[in-house]
């Protein structure tokens, strides 16, 4: 029967503790954090040092300075110049590119870090590990003989026989096409809810950061920038690059004009919002699927409702993104640079709207809207 998250993870927490320093080339790698037992995110772009993150933890690379240590034992910690090697952290890691032994078979390649077992016990965790990942079957072949998706699953099966203590997982979908995605996202979404112990997925996708933990860590140049609760830094960023790295769109820089009044001044408006904040806001921001679009206005404008014109349309297969300007029609030449906001409409909608004449009206919603300091 399968596990259900909250069955699994009813035993005590092994928290996974980290607090390092690593120079690297163009930053200082500079991140403290501590996990428990349930997934947590680490998002950022390309070179924020997310991979090298890892590679710290699993004890592939040594740290300048810092600790990490994993449910009570000390896996590192240079004051007291404690380095446990990366064989002894228990600790599983699954690489981007699935980091297969082309030479062994899928079962050999589950079995490698199994050697100090008996050979029933390796027969037994390979058998379960095959079962857990759905490649039954495969433990003959070699990694040329099977897909990408199959060899990630591999990859995965390996990393889960040791019985570790926390896993780590590097880019593990980025190599994939979009079907072995999906099927790889359900396989991980399967493993995260029966796993008891830290699990650190780094990507730069969005979407899969969201959808794969409700935990998040968003990491910009070696440098923690949100860590937290998902959905809090996606409702309620706590800067401007936070936002942008959480796939924001939408900004105009800001002056408060009263509590819960302020003036959007790269958009031309006056909005109410309901963001509180303490510190005085520089900019304001909100997301592109928040903001509510309508053919006609009333007699009487909507709390936050202005005109707008569309600029330019761009069609994906399931939604269209629409530029919209707030300050008029506007010359044509002016193209791409003349719009204000950026909305994300489904098909349905907008083939509702696209053949209404101008100006349509928008909404930008005072709980959607963010404000964000300088």
């Amino acid at each position: 029967m399968a596990l259900t998250r909250a069955s699994a993870r009813a035993g005590p927490e092994m928290p996974l503790e980290v607090q390092i320093e690593k120079k690297l080339p163009e930053f200082t790698l500079d991140v403290a954090f501590t996990a428990g037992d349930e997934p947590l995110s680490v998002l950022g772009p390309s070179g924020s040092g997310k991979s090298m993150l890892l590679r710290c933890i699993a004890g592939l690379e040594r740290a300048n300075r810092g600790r990490v240590a994993l449910g009570g034992r000390t896996l590192f910690d240079s004051s007291e110049g404690i380095r446990v090697p990366a064989r002894e952290r228990r600790v599983g890691m699954l690489f981007q590119h699935f980091a297969l032994f082309p030479h062994m078979t899928v079962g050999e390649n589950i079995a490698f870090g199994l050697a100090e077992l008996s050979a029933n016990e390796q027969q037994r965790r390979v058998a379960a590990v095959l079962e857990r990942t759905h490649i039954t079957g495969l433990e003959g072949r070699y990694p040329r003989q099977i897909s990408g998706g199959e060899q990630q699953r591999a990859a995965l099966a390996r990393a889960l026989a040791i019985d570790p203590e926390a896993i780590l997982l590097d880019e593990p979908l980025s190599a994939l096409d979009t079907h072995l995605r999906s099927q790889m996202e359900a396989q991980l979404q399967e493993t995260f809810a029966a796993y008891r112990g830290p699990a650190l997925l780094v990507t730069h996708n969005i979407e899969e950061a969201y959808r794969l933990a409700e935990k998040m860590l968003v990491l910009s140049r070696g440098r923690v920038a949100a860590f937290g609760a998902r959905d809090e830094i996606f409702r309620r960023p706590p800067s401007l690059e936070v936002a942008r790295l959480t796939g924001c769109k939408n900004f105009s820089g800001a002056r408060t004009v009263s509590p819960g009044i302020v003036d959007a001044l790269d958009w031309g408006c006056r909005l109410r919002v309901d963001h509180e904040m303490t510190k005085l806001a520089s900019h304001v921001g909100i997301r592109a699927h928040e903001l509510q679009l309508t053919e006609t206005g009333g007699a009487i404008p909507a709390e936050n409702e202005f005109p707008c014109w569309l600029v330019r349309s761009s069609p994906t297969p399931f939604r269209v993104t629409v530029y919209l300007s707030l300050r008029g029609p506007g010359p044509e030449e002016k193209g791409a640079a003349s719009f204000d906001l950026q909305a994300e409409l489904t098909k349905e909608k907008w083939r509702h709207i696209c053949d209404r004449p101008m100006p349509w009206h928008v909404r930008l919603p005072p709980e959607s809207i963010f404000l964000l300091p300088g």
